[in-house]
């Protein structure tokens, strides 16, 4: 039936509006790895199912020795995070370039929304040549009240006039690292 309709789907050649299910409560957010440089691919593949899904993409510039271009990278490799109940998951595995669901005690492991929300938020307001990706220490929990980084629940470092947030994925063992002033910050 899913393979009918993502068929239906590229013949007719439409691309549905992607739309986030925030009030429905049996949906969640979950870690799909993709086979190696196939995110887009899938992205592209799950938007026309009408699969709500993330894919944190950043743009870099290459250059060769003729030339220069601007590409869009995935922020996490082999990595989109798609919104869906867990009885929606085993569809995912007829999406052509899907590898596998990143599990934790063996059930899919759940990605909380605000740490997509960080994502989004850091991607908006920071060049990637400033993300640090990192280990996840331990430390203190803090919420940005102002600037750029406003609403971002983070981890705190102390580094000497300034705050070092650690911004995690929790369920990929990842952060990324940046700087806000101490003022800006409260703890949770």
């Amino acid at each position: 039936m899913l393979l009918l309709k993502y068929m239906r789907a590229l013949s007719e050649n439409t691309v549905n509006r992607l739309t986030f299910r925030l009030s429905d409560p049996t949906c969640q957010w979950y870690v799909v790895y993709t086979k190696p440089l196939a995110e887009k691919k899938v992205a592209e593949r799950l938007q026309l199912l009408g699969i709500a899904h993330y894919l944190p993409l950043y743009t870099t510039i290459k250059q060769w020795s003729d030339r220069k271009k601007k590409l869009e990278k995935p922020l996490i490799s082999s990595v989109v995070f798609v919104q869906c109940s867990a009885a929606e998951l085993q569809l995912l595995y007829n999406v052509q370039g899907f590898s596998r669901i990143l599990h934790h005690n063996g059930k899919p492991a759940v990605v909380q929304a605000h740490e997509i929300q960080n994502l989004r938020i850091l991607l908006q307001e920071v060049g990637v040549g400033e993300l640090e990706p990192m280990r996840i220490e331990p430390g203190a929990a803090v919420e940005v009240t102002r600037g750029p980084f406003k609403g971002v629940i983070a981890t705190a470092v102390q580094v000497l006039n300034s705050m070092r947030l650690l911004i995690e994925i929790k369920q990929l063992g990842i952060a990324f690292s940046v700087n806000v002033p101490k003022s800006f910050v409260k703890p949770l």
